[in-house]
Parts: C-alpha cells; sequence; structure tokens
C-alpha cells in the first residue's frame, strides 16, 4: 500500500475530483485549510478518528481572519464531508487506506437555518441605492434577485439568448444543483432587463461574483445595514412567494430550483400584517379597503426665496407651488386625497408609500396625510 501524506493526496483529489465539481472554487479553499493543519502532514493510512476529532477541535477554536468571528459550526460540517468523501476515495479508488476515519467521528451541530429578512427601510434604502449606482447593471441585479429568487450564480451567468421576453421566461441550463429550469419573469423583473438595452446574443451581465461581493459589502457600510448577505435575497424572494399565497409549495419549488421540498419550510415566515385582513374576514371590507388606503404619503419640500415647491414622490407629477409652506401642505393633503379616491373608483393600482427610487435628502422630507386636517410631521 502507497504512502501519501494527507496534504499530498488532497492535492490529487482536488485536480482529480474536486475540478469536477461546481463548488469547486469553494472545495479548493478548504482543501487548503487542511493541508495547512496538522492533519495534513499525517499519512493517510495512519489518519484515525481522534485524529479527525482534534481537526474538528482545532477548527472550532480558530477564529476567522476576515470577520474576526469564531470559524462557523456549518464550515466546519463542511470540511468534515469533504474529507469524508475524500477518505472513501483514497479506499476504495487509491487502495491509501483500510477505512474512512471520518465515519465515526461526531459532526458539529447544524447551526439553525438563516432567515434573514429585508425591513421595509431596508428595502427602500437598497433599491434606491442600486437605482442611483453608476453601474446601471447593479439595480437590475437587485430587482432580479428579489423578483425570481435566482441565486447570484444564476443571474451573473444570463444570457440573452436564453430570455424570452415576450413569455417572460429566463432559461437556465446551468444551476447549483445541476438540473435545468425556467423562471418565470415578473413584469418588473422583465423591465430590469430591458432597461439594460436586449441584445441578440452573449452574457447579460458584467460584473462577477467578486464584483457583486465589493460593490454589496460597500452599499451596506454606506446605508448602515449589518448582517445582510446578497444570498438573503433569494431568501426574501421565497418568502415573498408564499405571502402571495397564490403559489403552492410544488410551484415555488419549481422557481426556485429547490430539489427537496423540505428545504423550504424554513421559508414559510409568513408576516403578520398580511394576515391581518383574513382575521377580520368579509366585516366591513369595502370600507376596511377605502380606510387602508388613506394614509401618510411622503413628500418633497424645497423653499427658494419666496417660493415653496411640494412634491408628493410615490404619485407622479402631484406637484404643487405657492409661498407659505402650511398653505402648500395642506393643499398637497385635499390633492392626495382626491387623488387616492379617483384610484379607488377607477380600481387602479395604488403604490404604498416611500417607494420611490429618488435620493432625497431627509431634511426635505415631510408625510402628507390625506386626513390629516392640516397637520404635518417631518419625515423619519
Amino acid at each position: 500500500m502507497q504512502d501519501l501524506l494527507v496534504r499530498e493526496a488532497l492535492v490529487k483529489y482536488k485536480s482529480s475530483v474536486s475540478i469536477l465539481k461546481k463548488g469547486y472554487e469553494q472545495e479548493k479553499f478548504r482543501i487548503e485549510q487542511i493541508c495547512r493543519s496538522p492533519l495534513g502532514s499525517l499519512v493517510v493510512r495512519n489518519a484515525t478518528s481522534v485524529d479527525i476529532a482534534s481537526f474538528r477541535d482545532d477548527r472550532l477554536s480558530q477564529v476567522n481572519q476576515k470577520t474576526k468571528k469564531p470559524i462557523a459550526a456549518s464550515t466546519v460540517r463542511l470540511e468534515l464531508s469533504l474529507l469524508s468523501s475524500f477518505f472513501d476515495i483514497c479506499r476504495i479508488e487509491w487502495g491509501l487506506c483500510e477505512s474512512n476515519p471520518v465515519t465515526n467521528v461526531r459532526k458539529p451541530k447544524a447551526p439553525p437555518g438563516r432567515d434573514r429578512r429585508l425591513t421595509p427601510r431596508e428595502d427602500r434604502q437598497i433599491l434606491r441605492y442600486a437605482h442611483s449606482h453608476s453601474n446601471q447593471e447593479f439595480y437590475s441585479i437587485v430587482i432580479l434577485a428579489l423578483e425570481t429568487a435566482m441565486r447570484q450564480s444564476e443571474i451573473i451567468k444570463l444570457c440573452w439568448e436564453h430570455l424570452d421576453l415576450k413569455s417572460r421566461i429566463a432559461h437556465l441550463p446551468d444551476t447549483k444543483n445541476g438540473s435545468k429550469r425556467d423562471v418565470p419573469l415578473s413584469a418588473k423583473a422583465r423591465d430590469a432587463l430591458i432597461r439594460l438595452g436586449v441584445k441578440s446574443k452573449g452574457n447579460v451581465f458584467t460584473y462577477t461574483s467578486s464584483g457583486i461581493k465589493s460593490t454589496w459589502r460597500f452599499m451596506l457600510g454606506k446605508l448602515g445595514i449589518e448582517d445582510l448577505h446578497f444570498h438573503d435575497m433569494r431568501h426574501e424572494a421565497i418568502s415573498r412567494f408564499f405571502e402571495l399565497g397564490s403559489l403552492d409549495m410544488m410551484e415555488i419549488a419549481a422557481i426556485s430550483g429547490h430539489k427537496s421540498l423540505s428545504m423550504l419550510k424554513r421559508y414559510t415566515h409568513l408576516k403578520a400584517h398580511k394576515l391581518v385582513r383574513k382575521l377580520d374576514g368579509n366585516k366591513h371590507k369595502g370600507k376596511q379597503v377605502i380606510i387602508d388606503h388613506l394614509i401618510p404619503y411622503p413628500a418633497q419640500i424645497l423653499r427658494h426665496e419666496d417660493q415653496v415647491t411640494l412634491k408628493i414622490l410615490d404619485f407622479e407629477g402631484i406637484v404643487l407651488t405657492g409661498t407659505s409652506s402650511s398653505v402648500i401642505i395642506r393643499a398637497a393633503q385635499d390633492v392626495l386625497l382626491r387623488h387616492l379616491m379617483t384610484l379607488i373608483k377607477e380600481s387602479k393600482r395604488i403604490p404604498p408609500p416611500d417607494q420611490y427610487l429618488e435620493l432625497v435628502d431627509e431634511s426635505q422630507l415631510v408625510m402628507i396625510d390625506p386626513m390629516g386636517g392640516g397637520e404635518w410631521v417631518t419625515h423619519h
């Protein structure tokens, strides 16, 4: 039986086994970590379960140099899974050992599934930032993530020849789990693609994975948002699919590409406000629909010498001018009330407040209450 050190055999494993996997880049990094550990200096056939357990405990005691936090249990679980696969290949195909020492070693307890949701304010902040970004691709990427639940890698690999914008379908020939799928595009997602300038073929985006990571990290720092990963946009999108109430779990799985329905169970986080109307039933339903829409909307107010200009940001075209702030605000309340009632009467869509994409100085914002009787407050 040939004697090879674990690190020597891992190099062979990387070039002959890992390189064929979709997660090659991530696995290559894990292999480098193991090679630098004391485990890497052992002869493959001499490695025991005690050595594997020592590797596990040592890794759990280390600190991630980038985040300055302890190495996550999920990271060590992935490294142990890699080692288990590695020793199986060594035993079965290469004849380097007689058993797999990882088999009987306990894995660290799996952490609970990440369930980070966007707050309404974070949602607005991110969309506004992305919309004003110097690279217009970034806004389209964010919209696609939130509207389609596609993974970052799937968005980056989108090609124009795989998009049917008329039927609103994005074909993904190569996904993480190895199977192709077709993703329906909402009108918003389609528009996010069209705004880039439609081409007959080629990559839709020039962004790389590291490019998105860098832009995302800079944006979070600029906006003061903590603990939000780009992948959380996928979780957010799937949660919103469930909240629609019109899609069943099988349909959502077809969109998201989950092969296991059990993986989708952790996405069923319905927000309480979505259930309020169901709890009320049909009692005073028509009256409640009207009341629900008569809520304050943000407006930008600008003062230029003797003139005041007020613009209600969520409704294009509602701009008022005058010489007195208090008079113009009361007038804006009346205009907003009439506009909302007209939209309700004509059964037209009423946008929720604070969805505008302009970057506006918060010191210029006021809330216009259509039922406020002349009162107004600074918007925060």
